[in-house]
């Protein structure tokens, strides 16, 4: 990983015209992350969505050996018939499995099955939906077929010895079958990134507590859990830390011990009870603090010995927003070394939307696509960062750039759907 540390600018009164943008602070964070080298060899079935550590070749070639595409009755070609129609004696049978163990010769025609070995002198299938049956072995063919039709050739899907998939490949279930159809069933993967995270807060209780005034339950770490789970990541949940130097310190150290990458919610701004930045710069290095975007301006990147930080903030609009559109990247790039661009698509929208230009903002939104394929979007109600139901009913992000002023309705927009981020 990169060795440059950046100053960060930590005043509230830094204007959002000298903020980092979106697209800046993104590509900051890919240039500091370096692809995880360490790999480990599972079987076939616990390989799905892992990273491959190393190229598969083929061992043999697929199909082993030429075959019928079709049911139907191999010949060869060169005997068909150019004009008018020609009768065919039915010599034998080739099932997938159990092959006609004889030569087809001049004049003579195997049945064969979908997948079965095509007989020695053959090199064309007629389908039988094409022949006409004389008597109990003998078929009758037209003019019309070509020789070499509905064969499929030894080698033709898969050459043995030929690279199959090349590693950063993400491994899908037609990869499964693939490397199963080569016999093979151990797969060497990139070990998955280890992801620590915890809340910070003297208000935050856990499900089951009763709340005294002015407390909360710790939400974020249910939502952080929920979008870490859908990546392939191991994950270690240090539950929540409270307001104090000594305890943040202690957190971050032991989470910088055991992972790749550290996440915490809330504690990133300058109040008196906001430890998560004076302790970093502390024990670790910040590259910056404060996005020009919203939600989630008090975003905070830096790292802790070997491990990357993500200083989220404490709204639980803003941690959901921050995550997808800055760690989950990451999180892929580190086991793929590829950054995924997410899906956009543009949208009519169904109402007004007021904009400040300065930030880009993250609008949540619910999209819909009509008969004739277009689509249109319109927001789920109050968008205020702490309005989590705003997330919950929200099937995209309405995307609007620093430089908008505003979206009146009937204009188009761009959108981000949320199933990109799966």
């Amino acid at each position: 990983m990169s060795s440059v540390i950046r100053s960060a600018s930590c005043s509230d009164t830094v204007p959002e015209s000298s903020m980092l943008t979106v697209a800046q602070a993104r590509q900051r964070i890919i240039d500091d992350f370096s692809i995880i080298s360490a790999s480990e060899k599972l079987n076939l079935r616990n390989a799905l969505a892992r990273v491959l550590a190393e190229d598969i070749v083929s061992p043999v070639s697929v199909p082993g050996h030429t075959n019928s595409a079709m049911d139907g009755y191999a010949l060869a070609g060169s005997g068909l018939p150019r004009s008018g129609d020609k009768t065919f004696h039915v010599a034998g049978k080739s099932y997938a499995g159990a092959p006609y163990r004889g030569q087809c010769r001049t004049g003579e025609c195997i049945r064969i099955m979908t997948g079965a070995v095509m007989p020695e002198g053959t090199d064309t299938v007629v389908i039988q939906e094409h022949i006409q049956r004389v008597g109990d072995d003998h078929i009758r063919i037209d003019g019309g077929h070509s020789a070499g039709q509905n064969v499929r050739q030894a080698g033709e899907d898969i050459a043995a010895g030929g690279t199959v998939l090349h590693t950063p490949h993400t491994l899908t279930p037609a990869d499964l079958g693939i490397l199963a159809s080569l016999g093979i069933g151990e797969v060497r993967v990139r070990r998955r990134p280890r992801v620590a995270f915890f809340s910070t807060g003297d208000e935050l209780r856990s499900i089951g507590e009763p709340l005294a005034e002015g407390e909360v339950y710790d939400s974020n770490r249910y939502s952080l859990y929920g979008m870490l789970k859908r990546l392939d990541v191991d994950l270690l949940d240090m539950g929540v830390v409270r307001d104090d130097a000594g305890a943040v310190r202690t957190a971050l150290t032991e989470a910088a011990d055991m992972a790749d990458v550290v996440i915490t919610s809330g504690g990133v701004s300058v109040g008196e009870a906001d430890y998560i930045k004076p302790v970093l710069e502390e024990t670790g290095a910040i590259d910056f603090w404060k996005i020009a975007m919203k939600p989630g301006r008090p975003l905070t990147y830096g790292r802790i010995g070997n491990s990357r930080f993500f200083g989220l903030p404490g709204n639980p609009v803003a941690v959901m927003v921050t995550f997808y559109q800055f760690v989950q990247p990451a999180l892929k790039y580190l086991v793929s070394g590829h950054v995924s661009e997410p899906l956009l698509l543009t949208a009519t929208s169904e109402s007004g939307i007021r904009k400040r230009p300065g930030r880009y903002e993250f609008q949540r939104g619910i999209y819909r696509q009509d008969e004739a394929g277009t689509f249109s979007v319109g927001k789920t109600g109050k968008q205020g960062s702490g309005v989590l139901m705003s997330m919950s009913r929200a099937n995209c992000f309405i995307l609007l750039p620093e430089d908008c002023d505003g979206i009146a309705a009937g204009e188009s927009v761009t959108i981000q759907p949320f199933d990109t981020f799966v």
